[in-house]
């Protein structure tokens, strides 16, 4: 699926994953729930963060085998910069910011991204509990 920010938006990627689950009865709802969740918060930070002012245009595959889920986003905004994903931390209650990233960590048991020339890559990858 292809999306330009604006108009689309998070909303976008949970229509799309309402079809994906219509097509995967046997996952687990605390899969789908915690797939979701994880792949929602990724684009809203992409959408947030990584556009300069002139819009984003993502693309997002989304892959069910046997056993995983996994998702791919690929967008056109600013690098993402030095991240380290396997260290992310919760900030201390009282900030306003700095969730999502650990977030993201905690729901899925792969999370990784890398800039290919001009586009960023951003996979996510959940293990099926069945």
């Amino acid at each position: 699926m292809d999306l330009s920010s604006p108009p689309d938006d998070i909303n976008t990627v949970q229509d799309l994953m309402q079809d994906v689950w219509a097509t995967a009865p046997n996952v687990e709802m605390i899969d789908r729930f915690s797939f979701e969740t994880a792949l929602v918060e990724l684009a809203a930070n992409v959408i947030a963060h990584a556009d300069a002012g002139l819009g984003i245009s993502c693309s997002l595959t989304v892959t069910i085998a046997p056993d995983r889920i996994d998702a791919e986003l690929r967008d056109s905004g600013q690098p993402g910069g030095d991240l380290d994903l396997d260290n992310t931390e919760m900030p201390d209650g009282l900030c306003e910011s700095g969730r999502g990233l650990p977030i993201i960590r905690a729901l899925v048991d792969e999370f990784h991204y890398d800039r290919v020339g001009l586009v960023n890559r951003w996979k996510i990858s959940r293990n099926l509990r069945s």
